[in-house]
């Protein structure tokens, strides 16, 4: 990521950069969550190299460290994430958007919120390729959630996007004194959206990568779809979706706002 000075958005998100970001760590939007302390409302648009992201469940394997080694020899490391969820890919034709913000009150009171302003922003870029996408959950999905986008295709509903999200709590913040004290928490709200990505090959990963652990998991490529396989491989998609998805976040309006 570029780095250049940041101002506080009075309303809405303040971009970090015009464009996306190419070769960051897959882990790198949890740094936003001490840039939306320092600076208010924060939004990253950004790629990362080709590895499988994991949460920090899956150390429960016994052969966790060995499949790891493994997998990296294979081009495929595996990187550690703090978010829920399960296993994501990431590479190119992957495009993600990460919002960070500062909340007050308990975190889960502001949990559904988070995911229907990601999915809005979304659905609202989508929307300007002509890409009708809802959040629903799609059963046989990797890292599969309510809060998926999802299109319709020969009758049903296929994953474009998946969603993700954590909240960490400011220590030693105050709250209204005229109401008592309240807890401050920031919270990290992330978007993977499948835009020029080969899902046979991405679905293949995650699914030799499941079966090294014995996880029992198994998820199926034809309930995965990318942007450009769903409009047919046009021209300038790339730059067409990454000037909607810009223009659709600095209009967002957070919670707070």
């Amino acid at each position: 990521m570029n780095s250049f000075p940041l101002s506080a958005a009075e309303q809405g998100f303040t971009l970090l950069a015009t464009g996306v970001s190419h070769g960051t760590d897959a882990r790198y939007d949890e740094t936003l969550l001490t840039l939306a302390l320092e600076h208010g409302r924060v939004a990253a648009i950004w790629q990362a190299p080709r590895s499988l992201v994991v949460p920090r469940s899956y150390r429960r394997f016994d052969s966790f460290d060995t499949v790891c080694e493994h997998y990296a020899a294979q081009g495929w490391p595996i990187v550690v994430r703090q978010t829920g969820g399960g296993i994501v890919p990431q590479g190119p034709g992957i495009i993600n958007l990460s919002l960070a913000y500062p909340v007050q009150g308990p975190a889960m009171r502001h949990s559904e919120a988070g995911y229907r302003l990601i999915c809005d922003i979304l659905a609202q870029a989508l929307g300007t390729l002509g890409v009708d996408a809802h959040a629903c959950a799609v059963d046989g999905s990797f890292c599969d959630g309510r809060y998926n986008l999802a299109v319709e295709l020969n009758g049903e509903m296929v994953k474009v996007a998946g969603t993700a999200q954590m909240w960490r709590r400011v220590p030693g913040a105050a709250g209204n004194p005229a109401s008592g004290p309240m807890e401050t928490h920031v919270g990290l709200v992330h978007a993977l959206v499948l835009l020029d990505a080969d899902t046979q090959a991405l679905t293949e990963a995650a699914n030799g990568f499941e079966a090294a652990l014995g996880s029992g998991r198994r998820y199926l490529s034809e309930r995965v779809v990318a942007i450009s396989k769903l409009l047919g491989q046009p021209a300038g998609l790339n730059g067409q979706f990454l000037q909607a998805l810009e223009s659709a976040v600095t209009k967002a309006c957070p919670p707070g706002c």
